[in-house]
């Protein structure tokens, strides 16, 4: 699953609401003047313009801690250099592992990297590793199976039902399996939200949500 690619380079950032060339430059690096810059996501460049499942759930973290922190980009990119050799897998942070169980393995992965302080995933308090909110809220945005990711809340809110899942709607947003740019068409073609909701065997507050991320969308999208 972790490997099925499932959506363009193009439809991944609109879905995660980054420019496309970040999300470019995050799997596959670039070519500086004088300088090639390795890529965060990949272990090296493969010159594909699709995404993999794992790559956009990565993609979806990694949004959030840099928007979140800022975190330098060199040491972002030895930090998960370090975690996916210290957990032996190509996507540590489609893993539920490091924000569980493998929390000292990230402390580790952190001060080997050189990551400041401020922008640490696990912090240590009255002598326990806790979570700090950026990488507590990624793990409650993904839902897990046997430490694999299989769901992901495109949402700002963490409230929302809407999910992105590869074995649903082929990995576009929906709610309940029903996709939520289908259910803003009915809308737009002049359906109420009670009709949209017994047409597709939904609550009326499902509906509400679809159509609420599915505006969210198409604002970013305009902005």
């Amino acid at each position: 699953m972790l490997d099925r690619e499932m959506y363009s380079e193009a439809e991944a950032a609109r879905l995660l609401r980054v420019r496309q060339s970040t999300l470019h430059y995050w799997l596959d690096g670039a070519q500086g003047h004088r300088k090639a810059y390795k890529p965060i996501l990949r272990d090296e460049p493969k010159g594909k313009r699709t995404v993999t499942w794992a790559e956009f759930v990565e993609a979806g973290f990694l949004r959030e801690y840099r928007r979140s922190l800022n975190v330098p980009m060199a040491e972002l990119r030895r930090f998960v250099e370090v975690l996916r050799e210290g957990f032996g897998v190509p996507y540590p942070l489609a893993d539920r592992r490091p924000f569980v169980s493998g929390r000292k393995l990230v402390y580790d992965a952190q001060t080997s990297a050189g990551l400041g302080v401020d922008f640490w995933l696990v912090a240590v308090a009255d002598d326990q590793l806790l979570l700090t909110a950026p990488a507590d809220s990624f793990l409650h945005r993904v839902e897990w199976a046997d430490n694999v990711a299989v769901g992901y809340n495109p949402d700002a809110n963490p409230d929302s039902p809407v999910r992105v899942q590869p074995d649903v709607r082929f990995g576009k947003p929906s709610v309940k399996g029903v996709s939520t740019e289908v259910i803003w068409e009915q809308h737009d073609a002049g359906e109420d939200t009670d009709a949209i909701a017994e047409m597709y065997e939904l609550q009326p507050p499902d509906v509400n949500w679809a159509l609420a991320y599915e505006h969210s969308l198409r604002a970013a999208r305009v902005a």
